[in-house]
């Protein structure tokens, strides 16, 4: 019983260590990128963002016009990255290389994070081509390594919420993940109800928890931003509907399709509230029917987020990279693989905007990808059992074979 035991930890281990690996070499490859190419317009309004931060602060920011920048629609805890980055730059660090460090570093601990999902829910075999999957992910590499935002941060902090909430047992630190997704972009607002479904879900001592953890941090960080300008955090942040490009999903096939200009101005307007109730919806069911399923019902809900915005930016293709991951290896690989392909041919001029017919035909074939990864997703979610086996045990089929020769001891057994 000893010698399998040990060899079992040892594989899961040498598991680990294999993500580890290719996430360092994930976030080198990236570090790479930034600090040798110029990067999207994006680069240089974030500079000016930085710049503007410091003169006005990252609560005043919010009332102020911002001549020659576009609206700052970023939450609370992104000003105060920004001044950070700002100082670190005035020690000769150039800020187009720092800008895209935290979603670089971000995407490094999501491979982790990826990792230790699905090694609950299948093999470590499965565990392991994931979390390389999201480590080498193109479409990762190039919206973090290239483009930065903050997508990718909040991304990571949204899985490790669910991940935590439900693998680990800790629904303080879930809670402190949830609030930190949404206080460094606002995206991860669609997975909190589903979030606290399940914490309802789980008993009162564990709502209690993750309430906690998530109404402190919040407080801290929304909180002087709330009382201070109330009014223009609201039109900024949570207001803020994307631009008006019509180069993804259903307002590029409703323009496509030469649907009434009043329709698409509707729902890039007003309509597109409804798109994020469908997926609030739809991560609430699916939360609530397999609870145990939490980070996929995340990855699923940010998938579908994406599938039906009625924005376009070539980061917003981040939202759905490591979720399909999460879903599925084929189906993270099917989507980072052609939507890499989507993100690289768009990003090979100076704005991330203007994209070529090809990368437009790119993005409508990745959007039916999304979608068939979705389908795929929904059904894994409801096929899956209530509950999640004891920790490991779903992984030891992948492991075991190498010691199936070696001495077992006198029980044969397996330990937990």
């Amino acid at each position: 019983m000893g010698i399998r035991m040990r060899c079992e930890t040892w594989d899961v281990r040498r598991a680990r260590a294999v993500v580890l690996i290719a996430a360092a070499a994930g976030l080198l490859t990236r570090m790479l990128i930034a600090a040798n190419m110029p990067g999207p317009a994006d680069v240089r309004i974030f500079h000016g963002f930085a710049k503007a931060v410091v003169r006005y602060g990252p609560i005043r920011i919010y009332e102020q016009p911002l001549p020659g920048l576009p609206v700052y629609n970023h939450p609370p805890l992104a000003g105060w990255m920004l001044l950070g980055l700002n100082d670190l730059s005035e020690l000769g660090i150039p800020f187009g290389t720092l800008i895209r460090s935290p979603a670089s570093i971000a995407d490094f601990f999501c491979a982790l994070v990826v990792f230790e999902i699905m090694r609950r829910r299948g093999s470590v075999g499965l565990a392991v081509a994931c979390g390389v999957g999201v480590a080498l992910s193109p479409v990762l590499i190039a919206t973090s390594g290239y483009h930065g935002n903050t997508d990718a941060v909040a991304i990571t902090f949204a899985l490790a919420a669910a991940h935590l909430l439900v693998d680990r047992k800790s629904p303080l630190a879930a809670g402190v993940s949830a609030a930190l997704s949404i206080s460094v972009k606002f995206i991860p607002v669609v997975v909190i109800p589903a979030l606290f479904v399940v914490a309802v879900r789980a008993g009162r001592p564990v709502l209690i928890r993750f309430t906690a953890g998530f109404t402190a941090l919040i407080a801290l960080v929304w909180g002087p931003v709330l009382l201070a300008v109330p009014e223009n955090l609201k039109e900024n942040v949570l207001e803020y509907a994307g631009g008006s490009y019509r180069l993804w999903g259903i307002v590029r096939f409703a323009d496509v399709l030469g649907l009434p200009r009043s329709f698409i101005t509707f729902v890039q307007g007003e309509g597109h509230f409804l798109f994020v109730l469908v997926c609030v919806a739809a991560g609430v069911w699916l939360a609530r029917l397999r609870p145990a399923q939490l980070p996929v019902v995340v990855g699923v809900t940010m998938g579908l987020l994406l599938l039906l915005s009625t924005a376009s930016a070539l980061q917003y293709l981040t939202w759905a990279a490591a979720g399909l991951f999460v879903v599925g290896f084929w189906e993270g690989a099917a989507y980072s693989c052609l939507l890499g392909v989507t993100a690289v041919l768009g990003y090979q001029g100076r704005s991330a905007v203007r994209w070529s017919e090809t990368v437009l035909h790119f993005a409508e074939a990745g959007w039916f990808v999304l979608a068939v990864g979705l389908v795929s997703g929904i059904r894994k979610i409801i096929a899956a059992p209530p509950t999640l086996p004891a920790p490991s045990t779903a992984g030891r089929a992948a492991v075991m074979a190498p010691c199936a020769s070696r001495p077992t001891g006198s029980t044969g057994s397996t330990v937990n």
